[in-house]
């Protein structure tokens, strides 16, 4: 076997995670990975393809998935394992700003010779900070960086690394340079080119499947993604991918859209390996409808077996649901109005009404989708606690409006752990209702260590403070819980179980709470038992994300296939 050239590493949310009293609460209910974020960025699958297309060997390795499958996985002696010149550590999500920076203190003492470079949306808007670690030596910056990498790793061979696009590094002597963000490109139709064959190849090389599989229960239910584009045209004033987000933090200024062929070639590509979910993600409507009406063209003319997953930031109209219809029968659509209240909707930066909305799930049942996912959210400008009880009012007016009808999931859980740096309301509070609590890469990498998710919050609102925003919060995910299993969308069991979950969080709030203003927060471990059976415990919620899968998953003989066939170009 060659050597490899890169290793990429994604950590868990906090190193070591298994050794503090944490209370997760509902962080990541609403998503597929556990509390401890083992899923990892698509951007680890595109750079490996993209890189390996040059001829280097990529090793992806998802230490987080690792240390979650086996409680007794020694990370070190793993490490010390791995032989690269380069380790690239992920610091997308911010949610990893402790254990991403402990990874790299980890390979440094093991590898002292090895160089760490982190990239990602995060280590772009922290990165002076970050190039400020001794464990840090290149910061890669920018939101689409396969080809700054490529010039990295030939240009680390040559000690020229003034060349390399949008790199912050360090010099023998340690002095910082900044190359500065050049490297922003329109067009990324050569980048996300079967780079789900690509991490099947890289677990052939290597002969470890368990460092590349993105999440805890992926070989159960295998799904994958298809991304849209790089940026956004929307504003979501939370969201670190807003259009003014990736503008401060990426300078990208304009969208890049991937075309609908691209797109139509990665779900082709993930069909022949795969029978789970495919999620197309970001609004295949950006840009114009003419691209999204092509790829559903594409679509109606080859079908495949996958249920495909659309997420939509807006209500869509008969005539575009028609078209979705007959190009992917049992189509999913996720959307997300955040709340019932226009007022609350509007601060936020969506404008649709609840009648569009209405109108838009109607058309979506009798055309046969499959599912309708509407997702409500907890930590909004202009939201209270009585204005939250009213969107469960109106969740429960949903259900009675289309007859209890088993295809409509409702959501409800909290902006967290953070509202996103790079994002208006952390750039500008006071004007959006915010007050930011942690604002630095420390303050942040701190607050991830704390007992609680209350602790971790990085906000207040003018309306919420953090106590009244977890409050709210769990009685929220309650309330609704009832309005499921009053309306039979989840068993009595399921619907008993996740209330005990919430009661038992609640009193383990209030415990925790007394602790902490005691001082002596050792007493915290004595908690460890119960915090770790409440975190383990089934989420009502994380069921109901997950859509239907056929007895064969995973197609094995065909993904060697595509292997031995990607070996032979």
């Amino acid at each position: 076997m060659s050597k490899t050239d890169l290793v990429l590493l994604h950590a868990p949310h906090v190193y070591d995670y298994r050794k503090l009293p944490q209370l997760y609460g509902p962080v990541s209910d609403l998503v597929l990975s556990t509390p401890i974020y083992e899923m990892y960025p698509i951007g680890f699958s595109s750079m490996a393809e993209y890189l390996g297309r040059f001829g280097f060997h990529v090793r992806l390795v998802n230490l987080a998935f690792r240390m979650l499958k086996n409680p007794d996985f020694d990370v070190v002696a793993f490490i010390k394992k791995l032989h690269a010149p380069v380790f690239g550590i992920d610091l997308h999500w911010l949610v990893h700003a402790h254990g991403s920076v402990e990874i790299a203190k980890l390979v440094k003492s093991i590898h002292p010779q090895a160089k760490t470079l982190f990239g990602g949306f995060s280590s772009s808007y922290f990165y002076k900070e970050l190039i400020a670690y001794s464990e840090v030596d290149y910061v890669m910056r920018g939101d689409s960086t396969e080809e700054p990498m490529r010039i990295f790793l030939e240009e680390l061979k040559t000690g020229r690394l003034e060349k390399v696009h949008n790199l912050v590094w360090k010099d023998a002597q340690g002095t910082v340079h900044d190359n500065g963000l050049s490297f922003v490109p329109d067009n990324i139709s050569d980048v996300m080119q079967n780079h789900y064959t690509a991490v099947a190849r890289s677990v052939l090389r290597y002969f470890d499947l368990s460092s590349t599989l993105p999440a805890k229960e992926w070989l159960k239910y295998p799904v994958t993604a298809v991304l849209t584009c790089k940026g956004c045209d929307h504003n979501c004033v939370y969201c670190g991918g807003a259009n003014a987000a990736v503008r401060k933090t990426v300078s990208r200024y304009k969208t890049a859209l991937r075309s609908a062929a691209d797109m139509f070639r990665d779900i082709q590509s993930i069909s022949r390996l795969s029978r789970g979910p495919i999620f197309i993600l970001g609004d295949i409507r950006m840009g114009g409808e003419e691209r999204a009406y092509e790829l559903l063209r594409m679509l109606k003319q080859k079908p495949v077996k996958n249920t495909i997953d659309f997420e939509l930031f807006s209500p869509p109209d008969k005539p575009f649901l028609e078209a979705i219809a007959q190009a992917k029968p049992g189509f999913a659509i996720d959307i997300s109005p955040q709340s019932h209240d226009i007022k609350v909707r509007r601060a936020i930066g969506l404008s649709y009404s609840n009648a569009d909305l209405e109108n838009s799930i109607e058309h979506a049942l009798k055309l046969g989708a499959s599912r309708l996912e509407i997702y409500f959210m907890v930590g909004l400008p202009e939201q209270t606690p009585e204005t939250v009880s009213q969107t469960l009012d109106y969740c429960e007016e949903l259900y009675k409006h289309f007859h209890a009808d088993k295809r409509l999931f409702l959501f409800i859980g909290p902006l967290s752990p953070f509202l996103d740096p790079g994002s208006l309301a952390f750039e500008n509070p006071a004007r959006y209702g915010y007050r930011v609590i942690h604002r630095s890469l420390a303050e942040h990498r701190n607050a991830l260590t704390r007992p609680s998710w209350k602790e971790t919050l990085n906000y207040e609102t003018r309306w919420m403070n953090r106590e009244q925003i977890v409050e709210t919060t769990y009685s929220a995910i309650a309330r609704l819980t009832r309005i499921k299993q009053r309306y039979n969308q989840i068993t009595t069991q399921m619907a008993d179980a996740q209330l005990e979950r919430i009661a038992n969080a609640l009193e383990m709030e209030k415990r925790i709470d007394e602790i902490v203003r005691s001082g002596d927060e050792s007493k915290l471990f004595e908690l460890k038992p119960t915090l770790d059976r409440l975190n383990g415990m089934d989420v009502v919620e994380r069921k109901q994300l997950k859509l239907p899968v056929g007895a064969v998953k995973l197609r094995y003989l065909r993904s060697l296939l595509e292997i031995i066939r990607g070996r032979q170009q």
